[in-house]
């Protein structure tokens, strides 16, 4: 459902980044649809915030980047949501560059870091740099001890053969996180060995979730 311009320039400026997606403003109708890619409890909070800011129901939906941004596509003719929050940045410029997202200048931006309004520049001010996080990778310490590994401390460990059918990544076609690993890799190593890397890797890969 499609909001008033007043709406999404109000919910923006709260939450300083995201994208507001495209499509034919209907009349207000005291809710608004979200789209949100961060975590649960930030998704929830953030609504409740505004809720309470503002008196206007807020309608989340969470789900990963990849997802999203295959939603919006898939409604692109029939927009149903008003602001997709969060989630890595590729899924956000490729939405841009597609049109699916609008133009939107918060009065906030002069207070965001260089790296915050680089991702709104790249977008033609269709999307906006809100978080940055470090990516790395959790393991089970039991597990390691019971089959006597050394503790990874880098990427490179994970190619080890004793891992085999013992590493789980999210799917890259739908999860922004794992594209940003592949994304990654492939800058830090370079085209060729950085996917020599990943198919190294996916020898020890069990599942894709």
């Amino acid at each position: 459902m499609q909001k008033s311009n007043w709406l999404r320039a109000g919910l923006l400026a709260t939450l300083a980044g995201g994208a507001l997606l495209a499509g034919t403003p209907a009349k207000a109708q005291g809710s608004l649809v979200l789209y949100c890619a961060v975590q649960e409890e930030w998704c929830r909070a953030m609504s409740s915030a505004f809720e309470k800011e503002t008196g206007i129901k807020v309608a989340m939906t969470r789900k990963s980047s990849g997802e999203i941004y295959a939603q919006v596509k898939a409604e692109a003719s029939n927009p149903r949501g008003d602001v997709w929050w969060g989630g890595t940045g590729d899924p956000h410029l490729q939405a841009a560059e597609e049109g699916l997202t609008l133009e939107y200048e918060s009065p906030m931006n002069k207070d965001l870091h260089p790296w915050a309004t680089s991702q709104w520049n790249a977008a033609k001010k269709r999307s906006i740099g809100i978080y940055a996080g470090a990516l790395g990778f959790g393991y089970n310490t039991q597990q390691i001890k019971a089959k006597g590994l050394a503790e990874p401390k880098c990427w490179a460990d994970l190619l080890d053969a004793k891992l085999k059918d013992d590493v789980q990544v999210a799917d890259p076609n739908s999860s922004g996180t794992a594209y940003t690993l592949l994304a990654t890799v492939v800058q830090l190593m370079g085209e060729e060995k950085g996917f020599d890397y990943l198919k190294a890797l996916h020898k020890n890969i069990s599942q894709y979730t």
